[in-house]
This record gives structure tokens, C-alpha cells and sequence, in this order.
């Protein structure tokens, strides 16, 4: 157990550090909005600077906003997930603040690009560790599991209005780069991330009934037994249906491998559920 906590600690930790490097390199460097409660703190630091002179601290803004989330979601969000969620956004205020801005690139193309890319890999990492980096992530995850869907794409389209507002403050051209820095975020995150991705397995086995026990223990998800013939052999079969997170199947095929080297597994890739799945936490 504690090895896995420290595993987790060291993810959140790296994440908050890489998060930090890339609000302070490539997003203000190219003067970049990395939408979020990230990039409304940044949008209201470049507001106190340009319209009343004020220097305000990124952890300044950060801070009570993510607070005010955690807030609002505390009753479904676990300990874990706080714990981690405050080391992130904890670490990640406090970095950015100290660490010297400097460009590694000028070309705003490149840094919306790159910019992205290391965001999406950052909140991949705080997410599968068990926590998140704070603001909309928090949302996503309490949200992802009311609405039983995808999450990511809507924080796509919440981050859109805070580009919106940058647009109208600071022109568009900063702004339209911006959604190229998200789009290239939210498929990262799609490819690392795959909790509330699904997929459906169509399992033939004789050791039905371990592997029934296989999925249960794994995933916490159930599974329907179907009574089936095979028309080459005209031998009877049993098929073992269950629908999984994504982020589950390649462990769960390794089990159920495990369990029967015989099994033919087809794996699907759900794009619509309509009914009750439970993620487990």
C-alpha cells in the first residue's frame, strides 16, 4: 500500500513541477491561455498588469479558486483525491511563482502546440495517480461520473468561453492559438487517460465462471453469460459479455488470460452507453 502511495505522491509531485515549467516556458512565453482556473489566473494577472499596474501572484488567484471548487465537490470526491489534488495545485502555485519565466521558444505555433501536449501529459499523470491539478479537472472528475460520460470534451468547450474573454481583453490572435494549446491537450489526455473511455469484451471460454470472478474483483462490473454454438466444431459454447472503463482492459485481458491461455476475447470499443456503469474509484 505505501509503495503505491509514494508512487502516486512522486507522479503528483512531477506533474505539478512539469505543470509549473510549461505555465512559466511555452504559455507565457508566447503569451498563451491554458483555459481552466490556471488560465483565469493568468488572464487576471495579465489584467492587474495592463489595466491597473498591479502585480498579482499567480498562487494568489490560483489559490482560492481551486479552494472554492473543492468546496462545491466535496462530498463526492474522495480523501485521496483531495490530498493529491491540494499537493498539486499546492506545488504548481508555489513553483510558478518561483520559477524564472524564459522562452524556449518565440514561435506561438510551436508553444501552442508543445505548451499542450505537456499540459495534457501533466493532468494524465495527476489524474491516473488519483488526484487531479485542480480547477476544471476537479469538476471533470465529479461530473464525469454524474453524466456517466466523457468528460473532456466539455472542458474543451468551458475553456472556449475563457479564451473568449482573453480574445475580447487582448485580441484573437493569442486566443485562437489558445484552443490549438487545448485541442492538443484533450487528445493527449484522451490517449493517456481512458477512465471514462469504455470498452465492451465478448469473452468465449469454458472457465466462464472464474473469469466472471476475474471481472468482478478487477473491475467491480458484472457480466451476462450467453449460451452459444460454435459452427465449425457444432460444439457448445459460452460467451461472457461485460462492459469495462478502458483504462481497465489491458490488465483485465492479462488476468483473464491468466485464468483460461484458451479464451477468445474481442474487444470493442464502446462509444455510446445508455443505463447504469459505475467507475470504479
Amino acid at each position: 500500500m505505501w509503495k503505491r502511495e509514494a508512487k502516486a505522491a512522486v507522479m503528483v509531485t512531477v506533474s505539478a513541477i512539469c505543470m509549473a515549467f510549461n505555465i512559466n516556458t511555452f504559455v507565457n512565453a508566447v503569451g498563451l491561455y491554458p483555459g481552466g482556473f490556471n488560465g483565469i489566473a493568468l488572464l487576471v494577472q495579465r489584467v492587474g498588469d495592463s489595466f491597473w499596474h498591479v502585480s498579482l501572484a499567480f498562487s494568489l488567484v490560483s489559490y482560492p479558486l481551486n479552494i472554492l471548487a473543492l468546496m462545491v465537490s466535496f462530498r463526492d470526491l474522495g480523501k485521496r483525491f483531495i490530498i493529491y489534488t491540494c499537493l498539486s495545485v499546492g506545488l504548481c502555485g508555489l513553483l510558478t511563482d518561483i520559477i524564472p519565466a524564459f522562452a524556449v521558444t518565440s514561435d506561438v505555433l510551436l508553444g501552442s502546440v508543445f505548451g499542450g501536449i505537456i499540459n495534457g501529459v501533466c493532468i494524465s499523470m495527476a489524474m491516473l495517480a488519483g488526484g487531479s491539478t485542480g480547477g476544471l479537472d476537479i469538476l471533470a472528475n465529479v461530473y464525469g461520473h454524474r453524466l456517466n460520460r466523457d468528460p473532456w470534451n466539455i472542458t474543451l468547450a468551458a475553456n472556449c468561453v475563457i479564451l473568449a474573454a482573453a480574445g475580447l481583453l487582448f485580441g484573437w490572435d493569442k486566443a485562437l492559438y489558445s484552443i490549438i494549446f487545448q485541442y492538443a491537450s484533450t487528445q493527449v489526455i484522451h490517449l493517456l487517460y481512458r477512465k471514462y473511455q469504455k470498452a465492451t469484451l465478448f469473452i468465449i471460454s469454458q472457465q466462464y465462471e472464474k473469469i466472471y470472478q476475474v471481472i468482478m474483483e478487477q473491475t467491480n462490473h458484472s457480466a451476462t453469460v450467453l449460451d452459444g454454438t460454435g459452427c465449425y466444431t457444432n460444439q457448445e459454447k459460452k460467451m461472457i459479455y461485460s462492459v469495462v472503463s478502458g483504462q481497465e482492459v489491458k490488465s483485465l485481458v492479462r488476468s483473464i488470460r491468466r485464468t483460461d491461455p484458451a479464451a477468445f476475447i474481442n474487444i470493442v470499443k464502446t462509444t455510446e452507453l445508455d443505463g447504469r456503469f459505475i467507475y470504479k474509484d
